[in-house]
């Protein structure tokens, strides 16, 4: 479904051949499912009836004291088998509840970004950036590097940059953990919302961000981000590959995707206006289409799984979404002429802008 092209959209390209292709990354982390555990109960230490009850001591009372006492301890049994009983149907409830949640539901809830996975994403160390580079041991792609073109405009305000996609496709997933990392480094994210992509797609249920109902506020960049598609799968929806449809460019916007993902400027470009997913412009200098690293390597992680190794670049899912987060911070250097300085002039955005042609100050 995600390599078909439409007339209006289409779910996105395969990743293109690599400049810097290298081994595939060698540990593909995946979240382990930890199944609930239920204690059982301990039963009583004698059997039911006669001398299975504690038996009195000798004392005041003799065998009509022992009644009462044996009375108590059946009741005692009788409460704790109901208890039992109402605990283990709890548990049922529970687990049959979070399975329909998690696993029989056919796509995953837009929510808000727990506060914990916007830190790790938007606060990542430029010791990190810095040692990955552009040096990923997974396959990335560079953006297409254009020249003699006018600065984009959004709304009167340039520079700019424009993000063009939808939740379903699991391409936009992976492009959004480098965007979301690199935009932080210029501005300050609000709003972030998480979800996963289509659950029947290639490379299913990818953890990633959604732009929709999200800003983004810099002195230096002016963002759109346009989320086209939900990951709600329809019968009746029409442009939007089986998913409901969501957002809409202004006239402003739509025609420069038209312009900018056309064959003119793009290696993989359409012919026929047809856009693909994701489609990002930065500053009409550079042009990502398609993803630039295979969703693959993030298969079987969670939202805090990818966050949470953000900080070690070693990880191989790191590198890649660093390496490509490193690309873009290039060109959105170039588009602010360098400025803000303590990111424009790190090695890592400068490593990067060597490997595109283009000046990061």
């Amino acid at each position: 479904m995600a390599d078909k092209q439409q007339k209006t959209v289409t779910g996105g390209n395969k990743p293109k051949p690599a400049d810097n292709a290298g081994p595939s990354a060698k540990d593909k982390s995946r979240a382990a499912s930890r199944p609930v555990a239920t204690k059982s109960a301990g039963g009583a230490k004698g059997g039911g009836g006669g001398k299975g009850g504690n038996t009195p001591r000798p004392g005041k009372g003799g065998a009509a004291a022992a009644r009462p006492s044996a009375s108590r301890n059946g009741a005692y049994l009788a409460w704790g088998a109901v208890a039992l009983v109402v605990v283990i149907i709890a548990a049922l409830f529970i687990v049959n509840a979070t399975k329909s949640s998690t696993q029989n539901t056919s796509y995953t809830p837009v929510t808000p970004a727990p506060a914990q996975v916007v830190q790790d994403v938007t606060t990542i160390p430029l010791a990190t950036w810095n040692k990955v580079g552009v040096s990923s041991q997974f396959p990335v792609s560079k953006p297409t590097i254009l020249s003699a073109q006018p600065a984009m405009t959004i709304g009167g305000k340039s520079p700019a940059m424009l993000y063009y996609g939808a939740e379903y496709c699991p391409y936009c997933a992976a492009e959004r953990w480098a965007m979301t990392a690199a935009l932080a480094r210029f501005g300050t994210w609000s709003n972030l919302q998480i979800t996963a992509s289509s659950h029947t797609d290639v490379d299913p249920i990818t953890h990633t961000f959604s732009y929709h109902g999200a800003t983004f506020d810099s002195p230096y960049l002016t963002f759109k981000g346009i989320e086209a598609c939900t990951n709600v799968p329809s019968t009746t929806a029409t442009g939007c590959s089986g998913y409901t449809t969501l957002q809409s460019p202004t006239t402003e916007e739509a025609q420069n995707l038209a312009k900018y993902s056309s064959s003119k400027f793009l290696p993989n470009g359409s012919t026929t206006g047809g856009i693909s997913f994701p489609f990002v412009n930065i500053n009409n200098l550079a042009l990502f289409s398609g993803a630039s690293y295979d969703p693959q390597i993030l298969a079987g992680q969670s939202w805090t799984d990818i966050s949470g190794a953000l900080s070690d670049p070693t990880n191989p899912a790191t590198q890649a979404i660093l390496t490509t987060g490193n690309y873009m911070s290039a060109a959105i250097c170039n588009a602010t002429k360098g400025q803000p300085g303590s990111v424009c002039t790190s090695s890592g955005v400068q490593a990067a802008a060597k490997a595109l042609g283009i000046s990061a100050s």
